[in-house]
Protein backbone atom coordinates (compact mmCIF):
# COMPACT_ATOMS: atom_id res chain seq x y z
CA UNK A 1 0.00 0.00 0.00
CA UNK A 2 1.04 3.32 -0.93
CA UNK A 3 0.04 6.70 0.26
CA UNK A 4 -0.49 10.38 -0.53
CA UNK A 5 -1.69 13.06 1.58
CA UNK A 6 -3.62 16.29 0.34
CA UNK A 7 -3.09 20.13 0.74
CA UNK A 8 -6.09 21.79 -0.35
CA UNK A 9 -9.85 20.76 -0.38
CA UNK A 10 -11.39 22.83 -2.90
CA UNK A 11 -13.53 21.64 -5.67
CA UNK A 12 -10.63 19.87 -7.70
CA UNK A 13 -9.47 17.76 -4.65
CA UNK A 14 -12.72 15.67 -5.25
CA UNK A 15 -11.85 15.10 -8.29
CA UNK A 16 -8.97 13.18 -7.48
CA UNK A 17 -10.36 11.50 -4.90
CA UNK A 18 -13.00 10.32 -7.09
CA UNK A 19 -9.80 9.21 -9.30
CA UNK A 20 -8.19 7.49 -6.39
CA UNK A 21 -11.14 5.25 -5.61
CA UNK A 22 -9.84 3.50 -9.15
CA UNK A 23 -6.77 2.42 -7.05
CA UNK A 24 -7.12 0.23 -3.81
CA UNK A 25 -3.02 0.14 -3.41
CA UNK A 26 -3.15 4.20 -2.82
CA UNK A 27 -4.31 5.22 0.62
CA UNK A 28 -5.41 9.25 1.71
CA UNK A 29 -3.22 8.82 4.63
CA UNK A 30 -4.46 13.05 5.46
CA UNK A 31 -5.67 15.75 4.34
CA UNK A 32 -5.33 19.72 5.22
CA UNK A 33 -6.80 22.97 4.77
CA UNK A 34 -6.55 26.68 6.12
CA UNK A 35 -10.17 26.47 6.17
CA UNK A 36 -11.41 24.66 9.06
CA UNK A 37 -15.15 23.73 7.76
CA UNK A 38 -14.14 23.46 4.39
CA UNK A 39 -11.49 20.73 6.02
CA UNK A 40 -14.50 19.37 7.99
CA UNK A 41 -16.73 18.77 5.15
CA UNK A 42 -14.16 17.40 2.67
CA UNK A 43 -12.68 15.14 5.66
CA UNK A 44 -16.09 13.69 6.50
CA UNK A 45 -17.31 13.15 3.00
CA UNK A 46 -14.00 11.20 1.97
CA UNK A 47 -13.57 9.19 5.59
CA UNK A 48 -9.93 10.53 5.32
CA UNK A 49 -8.14 12.09 8.45
CA UNK A 50 -8.12 16.30 8.48
CA UNK A 51 -5.77 17.68 10.37
CA UNK A 52 -5.86 21.92 10.31
CA UNK A 53 -2.47 22.28 11.62
CA UNK A 54 0.41 21.76 8.53
CA UNK A 55 2.85 20.16 11.13
CA UNK A 56 0.23 17.81 12.41
CA UNK A 57 -0.32 16.48 8.39
CA UNK A 58 3.47 15.98 7.98
CA UNK A 59 3.70 14.16 10.78
CA UNK A 60 0.67 11.94 10.05
CA UNK A 61 1.95 11.01 6.56
CA UNK A 62 3.87 7.38 6.45
CA UNK A 63 7.63 8.41 5.03
CA UNK A 64 7.37 7.53 1.70
CA UNK A 65 3.97 9.25 1.22
CA UNK A 66 3.96 12.18 -1.47
CA UNK A 67 1.85 15.26 -1.07
CA UNK A 68 -0.52 16.92 -3.65
CA UNK A 69 -0.44 20.57 -3.82
CA UNK A 70 -4.57 21.32 -4.42
CA UNK A 71 -4.39 24.75 -3.32
CA UNK A 72 -5.50 28.04 -4.96
CA UNK A 73 -2.56 29.26 -7.57
CA UNK A 74 -1.46 32.11 -5.20
CA UNK A 75 -0.18 29.49 -2.40
CA UNK A 76 1.52 26.55 -4.79
CA UNK A 77 4.99 28.16 -4.27
CA UNK A 78 4.90 28.59 -0.96
CA UNK A 79 3.10 25.31 0.34
CA UNK A 80 5.58 23.75 -2.43
CA UNK A 81 8.72 25.00 -0.57
CA UNK A 82 7.47 23.85 2.72
CA UNK A 83 6.62 20.34 1.38
CA UNK A 84 10.31 19.77 -0.31
CA UNK A 85 11.86 21.43 2.57
CA UNK A 86 10.21 18.55 4.33
CA UNK A 87 11.79 16.62 2.61
CA UNK A 88 8.58 15.06 0.64
CA UNK A 89 8.61 14.49 -3.25
CA UNK A 90 5.30 16.68 -4.47
CA UNK A 91 2.62 16.44 -7.26
CA UNK A 92 1.35 20.53 -8.02
CA UNK A 93 -1.85 21.17 -9.44
CA UNK A 94 -1.21 24.01 -12.35
CA UNK A 95 0.70 26.13 -12.16
CA UNK A 96 3.75 24.82 -10.65
CA UNK A 97 4.27 28.90 -9.36
CA UNK A 98 2.86 31.75 -10.81
CA UNK A 99 6.38 33.25 -11.76
CA UNK A 100 9.23 31.41 -13.73
CA UNK A 101 11.91 32.46 -11.06
CA UNK A 102 9.70 30.91 -8.19
CA UNK A 103 9.20 27.94 -10.29
CA UNK A 104 13.37 27.38 -10.93
CA UNK A 105 13.89 28.20 -7.27
CA UNK A 106 11.62 25.17 -6.66
CA UNK A 107 13.24 23.00 -9.04
CA UNK A 108 16.61 23.52 -7.68
CA UNK A 109 15.24 23.09 -4.22
CA UNK A 110 14.35 19.70 -5.34
CA UNK A 111 16.90 18.98 -7.13
CA UNK A 112 19.36 19.81 -4.81
CA UNK A 113 17.25 17.36 -2.26
CA UNK A 114 16.75 14.47 -4.65
CA UNK A 115 13.01 14.98 -4.92
CA UNK A 116 9.91 14.66 -7.82
CA UNK A 117 8.62 18.03 -8.18
CA UNK A 118 5.95 17.39 -11.27
CA UNK A 119 3.08 19.76 -12.64
CA UNK A 120 -0.38 18.50 -13.65
CA UNK A 121 -1.97 17.96 -15.83
CA UNK A 122 -1.80 14.70 -16.34
CA UNK A 123 -3.75 13.65 -19.47
CA UNK A 124 -0.64 13.45 -21.18
CA UNK A 125 -0.49 9.84 -19.62
CA UNK A 126 -3.93 9.17 -20.32
CA UNK A 127 -4.75 6.71 -23.35
CA UNK A 128 -6.19 9.50 -25.80
CA UNK A 129 -2.84 11.50 -25.74
CA UNK A 130 -0.62 8.07 -25.39
CA UNK A 131 -2.58 6.55 -28.23
CA UNK A 132 -2.19 10.01 -30.29
CA UNK A 133 1.86 10.24 -29.70
CA UNK A 134 2.18 6.53 -30.12
CA UNK A 135 0.59 7.34 -33.75
CA UNK A 136 3.07 10.29 -34.45
CA UNK A 137 6.03 8.37 -33.22
CA UNK A 138 4.74 5.37 -35.88
CA UNK A 139 4.39 7.95 -38.52
CA UNK A 140 0.78 7.51 -38.98
CA UNK A 141 0.20 11.12 -40.65
CA UNK A 142 3.49 11.02 -42.14
CA UNK A 143 5.97 13.67 -41.24
CA UNK A 144 4.48 16.25 -39.20
CA UNK A 145 4.71 20.24 -40.35
CA UNK A 146 1.72 21.81 -38.18
CA UNK A 147 -0.36 21.51 -35.32
CA UNK A 148 -3.79 23.22 -34.28
CA UNK A 149 -4.84 22.89 -30.72
CA UNK A 150 -7.53 24.51 -29.48
CA UNK A 151 -8.44 25.09 -25.63
CA UNK A 152 -11.80 27.25 -26.41
CA UNK A 153 -14.42 26.92 -23.05
CA UNK A 154 -17.17 29.14 -24.16
CA UNK A 155 -18.40 32.47 -23.32
CA UNK A 156 -17.76 31.13 -19.56
CA UNK A 157 -18.80 34.51 -17.72
CA UNK A 158 -22.48 33.84 -18.54
CA UNK A 159 -22.30 30.07 -17.70
CA UNK A 160 -24.26 29.11 -14.51
CA UNK A 161 -21.03 28.77 -12.84
CA UNK A 162 -22.20 29.53 -9.17
CA UNK A 163 -24.29 26.25 -9.44
CA UNK A 164 -20.87 24.14 -10.18
CA UNK A 165 -20.52 22.25 -6.78
CA UNK A 166 -18.18 19.35 -5.90
CA UNK A 167 -19.10 16.41 -4.29
CA UNK A 168 -18.41 17.22 -0.72
CA UNK A 169 -19.70 21.07 -1.29
CA UNK A 170 -17.05 23.23 -2.21
CA UNK A 171 -18.02 25.76 -4.85
CA UNK A 172 -16.40 25.96 -8.36
CA UNK A 173 -13.84 28.79 -7.35
CA UNK A 174 -15.00 31.58 -9.53
CA UNK A 175 -12.85 34.20 -8.50
CA UNK A 176 -9.85 32.45 -8.34
CA UNK A 177 -10.04 30.76 -11.35
CA UNK A 178 -10.88 34.33 -13.19
CA UNK A 179 -7.71 36.04 -11.38
CA UNK A 180 -5.54 33.45 -12.61
CA UNK A 181 -6.64 33.29 -16.02
CA UNK A 182 -7.73 30.36 -19.02
CA UNK A 183 -3.86 30.09 -19.95
CA UNK A 184 -2.33 28.74 -17.00
CA UNK A 185 -5.46 26.82 -16.09
CA UNK A 186 -5.61 25.35 -19.43
CA UNK A 187 -3.00 25.64 -21.62
CA UNK A 188 -0.77 22.81 -19.97
CA UNK A 189 -3.55 20.11 -21.39
CA UNK A 190 -2.03 20.28 -24.83
CA UNK A 191 1.31 21.47 -24.03
CA UNK A 192 2.51 18.47 -22.05
CA UNK A 193 1.05 16.17 -24.77
CA UNK A 194 3.29 18.69 -27.69
CA UNK A 195 6.38 18.71 -25.77
CA UNK A 196 6.17 14.75 -25.08
CA UNK A 197 5.14 14.52 -28.76
CA UNK A 198 8.25 16.98 -30.12
CA UNK A 199 10.63 18.07 -26.89
CA UNK A 200 10.89 20.72 -25.60
CA UNK A 201 10.11 24.14 -27.31
CA UNK A 202 12.22 26.42 -28.79
CA UNK A 203 10.71 29.47 -29.22
CA UNK A 204 7.00 31.45 -28.34
CA UNK A 205 5.48 34.09 -30.39
CA UNK A 206 2.32 34.83 -28.45
CA UNK A 207 -0.18 37.46 -27.71
CA UNK A 208 -2.71 37.26 -24.75
CA UNK A 209 -5.76 39.92 -24.02
CA UNK A 210 -8.38 40.80 -21.52
CA UNK A 211 -11.77 41.26 -23.49
CA UNK A 212 -14.07 40.61 -20.79
CA UNK A 213 -12.71 42.89 -18.23
CA UNK A 214 -15.95 42.98 -16.12
CA UNK A 215 -16.09 39.26 -14.93
CA UNK A 216 -15.36 38.50 -11.18
CA UNK A 217 -11.50 38.42 -10.14
CA UNK A 218 -10.18 40.16 -13.55
CA UNK A 219 -7.94 42.32 -12.83
CA UNK A 220 -6.10 42.14 -16.06
CA UNK A 221 -5.57 38.69 -16.57
CA UNK A 222 -5.45 37.41 -20.10
CA UNK A 223 -9.14 35.36 -20.68
CA UNK A 224 -7.93 35.03 -24.38
CA UNK A 225 -4.29 33.84 -25.78
CA UNK A 226 -3.11 32.55 -28.90
CA UNK A 227 0.43 31.37 -29.61
CA UNK A 228 2.79 29.71 -32.08
CA UNK A 229 5.64 27.21 -30.62
CA UNK A 230 8.56 26.43 -32.22
CA UNK A 231 10.05 22.99 -31.91
CA UNK A 232 14.12 22.26 -32.54
CA UNK A 233 12.66 19.34 -34.69
CA UNK A 234 11.37 21.71 -37.25
CA UNK A 235 7.43 21.54 -36.30
CA UNK A 236 5.36 24.30 -35.13
CA UNK A 237 2.18 24.13 -33.30
CA UNK A 238 -0.58 27.11 -32.96
CA UNK A 239 -2.14 26.87 -29.72
CA UNK A 240 -5.41 29.09 -28.65
CA UNK A 241 -6.89 29.63 -24.96
CA UNK A 242 -10.16 31.51 -23.75
CA UNK A 243 -13.17 31.42 -22.12
CA UNK A 244 -15.35 33.50 -25.19
CA UNK A 245 -14.86 31.44 -28.08
CA UNK A 246 -17.79 28.42 -28.25
CA UNK A 247 -16.28 25.12 -26.95
CA UNK A 248 -13.73 23.83 -28.96
CA UNK A 249 -11.04 21.34 -27.57
CA UNK A 250 -9.49 19.82 -30.67
CA UNK A 251 -6.05 19.05 -31.30
CA UNK A 252 -5.02 18.21 -34.96
CA UNK A 253 -2.07 17.11 -36.10
CA UNK A 254 -0.97 18.09 -39.58
CA UNK A 255 1.11 15.37 -41.98
CA UNK A 256 2.34 14.42 -45.05
CA UNK A 257 -0.05 11.78 -45.33
CA UNK A 258 -3.20 13.29 -43.82
CA UNK A 259 -4.28 14.75 -40.12
CA UNK A 260 -4.67 13.01 -37.16
CA UNK A 261 -7.51 14.34 -34.66
CA UNK A 262 -8.69 13.85 -31.23
CA UNK A 263 -11.78 16.06 -30.59
CA UNK A 264 -12.10 15.75 -26.52
CA UNK A 265 -8.74 16.99 -24.56
CA UNK A 266 -10.17 16.41 -21.20
CA UNK A 267 -11.79 12.87 -22.00
CA UNK A 268 -9.02 10.03 -21.73
CA UNK A 269 -11.29 7.75 -23.63
CA UNK A 270 -11.88 10.21 -26.62
CA UNK A 271 -11.19 8.84 -30.10
CA UNK A 272 -7.70 9.23 -31.93
CA UNK A 273 -8.80 9.02 -35.88
CA UNK A 274 -6.33 9.46 -38.62
CA UNK A 275 -8.06 11.07 -41.51
CA UNK A 276 -6.30 10.47 -45.02
CA UNK A 277 -5.42 12.57 -47.54
CA UNK A 278 -6.26 12.03 -51.14
CA UNK A 279 -6.67 13.47 -54.22
CA UNK A 280 -10.11 13.01 -55.84
CA UNK A 281 -10.40 14.25 -59.50
CA UNK A 282 -9.54 17.30 -59.44
CA UNK A 283 -9.58 18.36 -55.69
CA UNK A 284 -7.42 17.40 -52.98
CA UNK A 285 -9.07 16.55 -49.59
CA UNK A 286 -9.05 14.40 -46.31
CA UNK A 287 -11.66 11.73 -45.62
CA UNK A 288 -14.41 12.63 -43.31
CA UNK A 289 -14.43 9.87 -41.59
CA UNK A 290 -11.33 9.04 -39.96
CA UNK A 291 -9.69 5.59 -39.17
CA UNK A 292 -10.02 4.93 -35.42
CA UNK A 293 -6.43 4.55 -34.08
CA UNK A 294 -6.64 1.93 -30.91
CA UNK A 295 -4.65 0.55 -28.05
CA UNK A 296 -4.83 -3.78 -27.57
CA UNK A 297 -5.21 -4.61 -23.87
CA UNK A 298 -5.81 -2.66 -20.68
CA UNK A 299 -4.68 0.66 -20.14
CA UNK A 300 -5.45 2.90 -17.25
CA UNK A 301 -8.31 2.79 -14.95
CA UNK A 302 -10.83 5.00 -16.59
CA UNK A 303 -13.01 7.69 -14.57
CA UNK A 304 -17.03 8.38 -15.73
CA UNK A 305 -17.64 12.14 -17.10
CA UNK A 306 -18.07 14.50 -14.19
CA UNK A 307 -19.24 17.76 -15.86
CA UNK A 308 -16.79 18.98 -18.21
CA UNK A 309 -14.10 16.23 -17.96
CA UNK A 310 -14.01 12.04 -17.87
CA UNK A 311 -10.02 12.50 -16.45
CA UNK A 312 -8.36 10.51 -13.92
CA UNK A 313 -6.67 12.89 -12.12
CA UNK A 314 -4.57 10.45 -10.38
CA UNK A 315 -2.73 9.55 -12.98
CA UNK A 316 -0.17 11.86 -11.88
CA UNK A 317 0.51 11.09 -8.25
CA UNK A 318 0.55 7.11 -9.70
CA UNK A 319 3.18 7.52 -12.18
CA UNK A 320 5.14 9.30 -9.45
CA UNK A 321 4.33 6.05 -6.51
CA UNK A 322 5.88 3.66 -9.09
CA UNK A 323 8.75 5.62 -10.25
CA UNK A 324 9.25 5.21 -6.49
CA UNK A 325 8.45 2.12 -6.58
CA UNK A 326 10.66 0.79 -9.47
CA UNK A 327 13.34 3.05 -8.30
CA UNK A 328 13.18 5.01 -11.85
CA UNK A 329 13.13 8.33 -13.58
CA UNK A 330 9.38 9.82 -13.52
CA UNK A 331 8.02 10.37 -16.31
CA UNK A 332 6.73 13.77 -15.14
CA UNK A 333 9.90 15.07 -14.29
CA UNK A 334 11.57 18.00 -12.15
CA UNK A 335 12.80 19.28 -15.47
CA UNK A 336 9.54 18.49 -17.86
CA UNK A 337 7.39 20.91 -15.37
CA UNK A 338 9.65 23.89 -15.03
CA UNK A 339 9.36 23.90 -18.52
CA UNK A 340 5.99 23.08 -19.12
CA UNK A 341 5.71 26.37 -16.58
CA UNK A 342 8.12 28.62 -18.41
CA UNK A 343 5.99 28.06 -21.84
CA UNK A 344 2.59 28.74 -20.30
CA UNK A 345 3.91 32.00 -18.56
CA UNK A 346 5.16 33.29 -21.87
CA UNK A 347 1.50 32.40 -23.47
CA UNK A 348 0.03 34.14 -20.35
CA UNK A 349 2.43 37.49 -20.28
CA UNK A 350 2.87 37.98 -24.06
CA UNK A 351 0.20 40.81 -24.07
CA UNK A 352 0.38 42.80 -27.49
CA UNK A 353 4.33 43.62 -27.74
CA UNK A 354 6.58 41.02 -26.30
CA UNK A 355 7.24 39.45 -29.62
CA UNK A 356 9.45 36.03 -29.87
CA UNK A 357 10.64 34.27 -26.91
CA UNK A 358 13.45 32.06 -26.84
CA UNK A 359 13.22 29.53 -24.19
CA UNK A 360 15.53 28.58 -21.12
CA UNK A 361 14.63 25.78 -20.07
CA UNK A 362 14.48 22.61 -21.59
CA UNK A 363 13.85 18.56 -20.45
CA UNK A 364 13.70 14.94 -22.22
CA UNK A 365 10.60 13.77 -23.72
CA UNK A 366 9.00 11.55 -20.98
CA UNK A 367 9.09 7.47 -22.01
CA UNK A 368 5.92 6.29 -23.26
CA UNK A 369 3.56 4.09 -21.33
CA UNK A 370 4.17 1.12 -21.39
CA UNK A 371 0.94 -0.25 -22.80
CA UNK A 372 1.16 2.26 -25.72
CA UNK A 373 4.47 1.70 -27.49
Amino acid sequence: MTAVGLVGCGFVADLYMRSFALYPDIAVAAAHDSDGDRLSAFAAHWSVPGHGDFDAFLAALPPDAIILNLTNPDAHFTVNKACLEAGRHVWCEKPLAMTLDEAQALKTLADDAGLMLASAPASVLGEAAQVLLREIRNGTAGQVRLIYAELDDGFIPQAPYRDWVSESGAPWPAEDEFHVGCTLEHAGYYLTWLIAAFGPVRRVVAASAELLPDKPGGNGTPDFSVATLFFHGGEVARLTCSITAPHDHRIRVIGDKGVLTVKEAWNNAAPVQFHKRLRLRRRLLEMPIGRRCRVTGPTHPQVSRKGAAAMNFALGPAEMLNALAEGRTCRMSNDFALHLTEVTLAIQNAGDGTGPLDMVTTCEKPEPMSWAR
